[in-house]
């Protein structure tokens, strides 16, 4: 599944864990993206890809 935000283009980040003895592994930073219906600028209803925080900013017209 696309774990990228079709509002904003919020996509995974990637870093590395730490642990408490400095032991260093590469880890992935994912979006909480969920599947919505939304009505885009044409006003049409589709689904979407969104990310949680771009519902909760109200950046998306939920049909």
């Amino acid at each position: 599944m696309s774990q990228v935000c079709e509002i904003c283009g919020k996509k995974p980040a990637f870093g590395c864990n730490v642990s408490h003895s400095h032991r260093v592994t590469n880890r992935s930073y994912r979006p909480n993206v969920q599947k919505v219906t939304i009505k885009d600028q044409n006003g049409h209803v589709r689904s979407a890809r969104v990310c949680t925080s771009c519902l909760k900013a109200g950046k998306v017209e939920r049909a």
